[in-house]
Formats: C-alpha cells, structure tokens, sequence
C-alpha cells in the first residue's frame, strides 16, 4: 500500500501550496518585493493549481484496488441523484459569482496591485444557506462516488482541507468585511443547511449594505 503513502503526500503537500500561496502574508510579501507581478498572481495561482492537481487526479483514478464500497441498488439512484443535484446547483450557482475577478482577468486587465480582493460581499442564493456552497457540493459530489483505495483516501484529505480551508478563507473574510462577515458566520452554517439558521433575502441585502457601509434597511 506504499502508493497510497505517496498519493497522501502528493495531496497535502498540494492542499498546503494552495493555501499558502492564498494567505495574505505571502501575497502582501510579493507585492513589496514584485509588485509588477501583483496583475498576475491570481492567474498564475489558478494555472498552477491546475497543472498541480492533473497528476494526482490522474493516479487518485488509475491506482489499483477493489472498492472500499460502492453504491448499489436504491443507493445508487440516491447517490447519483444527489450528485447530479450538486453539479447543476454548482452550475446554477455561478451567475452569482464575479468569474472574472475568481479567474485573475480582472485584475489582469486593471493592471491592479493591491493584494485584497477586490469582489464586495455578495450573499447568493446559496449562501443563504450555507456560508461555502462550493465545498459543500463538492463534498456531496465526492462521497456519492464509488471509493476504491485511492478514492477514499483522496475523499478523507479534500474533506479535511475543505474544513481547514474554509476556516483560514473566513479569516481573509473578516479581515476585508469586519463585522458584517462575523455577523454571517453567526447566522448562516458553514457546510450542512439547518432550517433554523438561514437568512431571508432582506437580511442578505442588510449585511451586504453594512460590508459596504452603506446604509442597510432593518434585518
């Protein structure tokens, strides 16, 4: 099982680049020290996460070993359903996310050098919800799939960086929109939607205006 040892290295030395490189303290260090490079960084740091994550995709699939478990009978019409549910919810959810400051073009184009992103709070659809929609579907779409060996352990590490990443991604969300953010995070669950925790449009609409300081109507 030593591939799985080496496949386990791969995946967090992969997880802690990417979330290094997204810190703040590293951004803030390339912008003192490279501040022409500043335009590029969010392209370069997308390009390079894919390049990086192909190969373990790549053996994560081609590494030998019968399933764990996989899903069969009534579960196998469950679990696709909910991971077709999660791809189109996916696909739904990106009319309300700015693409191109996501991608890097927009700070490409405006030549911008200032490290913080520049995107205001936005709180979709989704994020009434759930404070990280992306991950949570991500989560649905990894373990509704059958799980060899290499599957399974994959499935454990993403997991475990989407928990950790979304607590260190909250942490550059506070810092940009102070109290509002903290105020979210309160109100809203980070991953599983609870009936009891989720917020009307209005309220959406209220903590937005107060990100932004503008004058927000009563939640």
């Amino acid at each position: 099982m030593h591939y799985l040892e080496w496949l386990a290295a791969g995946w967090v030395a992969y997880f802690a680049l990417h979330s290094v490189l997204a810190a703040l303290p590293v951004k803030r260090l390339v912008a003192r020290r490279l501040p022409a490079a500043m335009p590029y960084y969010r392209i370069a740091y997308n390009g390079l996460a894919v390049v990086l994550v192909l190969p373990l995709l790549y053996f994560t699939y081609r590494l030998p070993g019968d399933p764990v478990w996989a899903w069969r009978g009534v579960g196998f019409w469950v679990a696709n359903g909910l991971a077709l549910t999660a791809l189109g919810l996916f696909l739904y959810s990106l009319r309300h996310y700015d693409t191109e400051e996501f991608l890097g073009l927009r700070q490409w184009r405006a030549r911008e050098r200032r490290v913080e992103d520049q995107e205001r709070l936005r709180i979709s659809p989704l994020h009434r919800y759930v404070r990280h929609p992306w991950y949570a579907l991500g989560l649905v779409l990894l373990w509704t799939r059958d799980m060899p060996p290499a599957f399974l352990l994959t499935a454990l590490l993403a997991t475990a960086y989407f928990v950790v990443g979304s607590w260190l991604e909250e942490r550059k969300l506070i810092a940009y929109h102070g109290a509002a953010y903290r105020e979210y995070r309160r109100r809203v669950p980070a991953f599983v939607p609870l009936p009891w925790r989720r917020l009307s449009p209005q309220q959406a609409a209220a903590l937005e205006a107060r990100a932004t300081g503008r004058a927000s109507p009563g939640a």
